[in-house]
């Protein structure tokens, strides 16, 4: 089956994930995490494009972010890729892929879902059981997001500048979302929109992405069960 095209709309966020090939070793030295963070902000200036959260694992990426030019996170993404594989490779004598294929990445509806994203990313080393808690791992969002840490990479999302009146107000407001994890459906909704490509939203926010866009980004409904013939007998 065709894959269905990328879409980019200026304004509307956007969850990525990109794996290393066969979940591959991607980071295996700190000078590697300096050195994608210092290319991950170089190429969102260049091609317009806000972080608003992250976290690099040793084996994968995820980012939170917002286009603010047509088409700048496929730009972004595929110019980090390229430069970051061609040092890898040169550091650790190698040659081939490192990225599993394309990167995986769905539309995110701000009011119910972004501060899920935000929770989602910078919780993953403690879902991995590296960390006891978020704020110990240092190649995430975290501390710049919930304890004031000073980054010229990250961009507030206008929901994040909501928390608060000011950042004090904001970090602690951050930080009380993290007496939970998110786990179950949730967990759920999130991995299958990322995955398929699809949009993280209610039935309305699809529908006004796909009249904007002209293409499908709701799953098609199942198809017949197995034996569904027989029934009919």
């Amino acid at each position: 089956m065709s894959r269905l095209p990328r879409i980019c709309p200026v304004g509307i966020a956007q969850h990525i994930i990109q794996r290393g090939n066969n979940r591959q070793i991607c980071f295996g030295s700190e000078q590697d995490f300096f050195a994608y963070i210092a290319w991950l902000k170089e190429f969102s200036v260049k091609f317009g494009v806000a972080i608003h959260a992250w976290v690099l694992m040793t084996n994968h990426v995820h980012l939170l972010c917002t286009p603010r030019e047509e088409d700048g996170v496929s730009q972004m993404m595929q110019a980090l890729g390229r430069q970051y594989v061609r040092y890898f490779n040169h550091s650790y004598k190698r040659t081939g892929t490192l990225w599993e294929g394309r990167f995986k990445s769905c539309l995110v509806e701000d009011e119910v879902y972004l501060l899920h994203l935000y929770r989602y990313i910078e919780l993953n080393p403690v879902r991995a059981s590296m960390v006891a808690e978020p704020s110990e791992y240092v190649w995430s969002s975290y501390q710049i997001n919930a304890l004031g840490k000073v980054s010229n990479l990250c961009t507030p999302h206008l929901l994040y500048t909501a928390l608060g009146l000011n950042d004090t107000e904001r970090q602690a407001t951050y930080r009380s979302l993290f007496t939970c994890h998110v786990d179950g459906e949730l967990l759920e909704d999130i991995r299958a929109a990322t995955k398929s490509g699809m949009a993280l939203g209610n039935d309305r926010f699809k529908s006004e992405l796909t009249s904007l866009t002209g293409r499908r980004l709701h799953p098609l409904p199942p198809g017949r069960k197995l034996g569904w013939r027989k029934k009919l007998i």
